[in-house]
């Protein structure tokens, strides 16, 4: 077997993820994909407009269809939720085999792990639910009830499918598979060895680097969801328009101006919650 890296290019002006119901979603086509395929879980992370998996499947192309497929799966909802069409056709993936020697499997969990760390949605991997972080050296024994147990048509609504799904698939108390239920968390510890080993490799990680050069660690953030609903009540408080392209661009300075105060968002951020871009986004924001 061999191990693959795949990561999929941010997105700067849209999200793969707009709400809690949507990582929900997320984490159940995981389940759903790797179990068809047959594709090991080694670690994997949902972040709001990119996501990242460490799999073990035989050749690239089983690890180019497991990410297409999970792509293909997820947009079928976002198509029919929001009407957004064809929003991951032309997000790019990245798709490089890892080799088991050097520590590298080690370097790539902990890179994987510590977005959210990074993002400051959270203080360590353990804490945020998108991922295989949580299940990792975790004291909190989660519980659920088996995806057999279910029948039929609640089983197509939890997973947006009516295709087959792994039968002894937990599934928690929130909703969504709990990420024990795919991912070898047996053999992931065993990688580490010991919790402070993890740690290490955590905290001497490329996006624990990057974090602590830009001097962010401490500062709260808020996810791009919170961020999503903000937007509505603003549109309708300030200027009683019911949607952000309502408002004209002097409104959209405004709007952007009081993310920016309330939130501490970064450019980045407020470019993928309004679907602006970088350039119209700091344009608006230098509107006096």
């Amino acid at each position: 077997m061999k191990y693959f890296f795949i990561t999929t290019k941010h997105l700067e002006n849209s999200v793969w993820f707009r709400e809690e119901e949507d990582y929900k979603v997320g984490m159940n086509k995981v389940a759903l994909v790797s179990g068809r395929l047959g594709i090991k879980i080694i670690s994997f992370i949902l972040m709001s407009n990119h996501v990242h998996f460490l799999i073990s499947c035989t050749t690239r192309e089983e690890a180019k269809q497991f990410i297409d497929e999970f792509k293909n799966q997820y947009s079928r909802y976002v198509r029919h939720k929001y009407g957004i069409k064809e929003l991951l056709r032309r997000n790019a993936v990245d798709i490089q085999e890892v080799k088991n020697n050097n520590e590298t499997l080690e370097r790539v969990v902990a890179y994987i792990h510590m977005n959210c760390v990074a993002a400051n949605l959270c203080s360590h991997p353990v804490q945020y639910n998108w991922g295989s972080g949580c299940c990792i050296y975790s004291d909190k024994a989660r519980t659920g009830f088996r995806a057999d147990s279910l029948c039929d048509n609640r089983r197509k609504k939890l997973y947006h499918s009516s295709l087959e799904v792994n039968p002894d698939n937990l599934i928690g108390d929130d909703g969504y598979v709990l990420p024990e239920s795919f991912v070898d968390v047996e053999y992931l510890e065993s990688l580490f060895h010991t919790p402070k080993r993890y740690n290490y490799f955590l905290n001497s990680s490329s996006k624990a680097k990057r974090s602590l050069e830009m001097g962010d660690m401490s500062i709260p953030n808020f996810k791009d969801p919170v961020l999503i609903s903000a937007i509505s009540d603003l549109c309708q408080s300030l200027f009683q328009k019911s949607h952000f392209s309502q408002l004209i661009p002097e409104e959209k300075s405004e709007l952007l101006k009081q993310l920016r105060y309330r939130f501490s968002s970064n450019i980045q951020q407020l470019a993928r919650v309004t679907g602006l871009s970088l350039e119209t986004v700091c344009r608006l924001l230098d509107k006096v």
